[in-house]
């Protein structure tokens, strides 16, 4: 998904693995960067984004920081999400 300008997205009917999901790709990050980042293992961050595992309280800070995306909308949905940029792209879609 590519925009012309910077837009922050609202995921409220998503789940938290989806969330995290989402805000990875926006940052165009593979999961063992975006692991690596938080000090979390690829596999377990693999097991949060498919819903088959749930951080703990103290890793979403960690998680929210790698995706830089506010801690409440990692958790709800609600507030600064990821920032989808428009790349060399763009032109295509003119």
């Amino acid at each position: 998904m590519f925009i012309d300008r910077p837009d922050r997205f609202n995921a409220t009917d998503d789940t938290l693995g989806g969330r995290i999901s989402l805000a990875r790709d926006a940052c165009n990050l593979s999961v063992e960067a975006a692991a690596r980042t938080a000090g979390i293992s690829p596999d377990r961050w693999a097991a949060f984004e498919n819903d088959r595992d749930i951080p703990l309280a103290d890793h979403l800070p960690l998680i929210a920081d790698a995706l830089d995306v506010s801690l409440a909308w990692m958790v709800s949905g609600h507030g600064t999400g990821p920032v989808w940029i428009a790349n060399h792209n763009v032109a295509a879609f003119r």
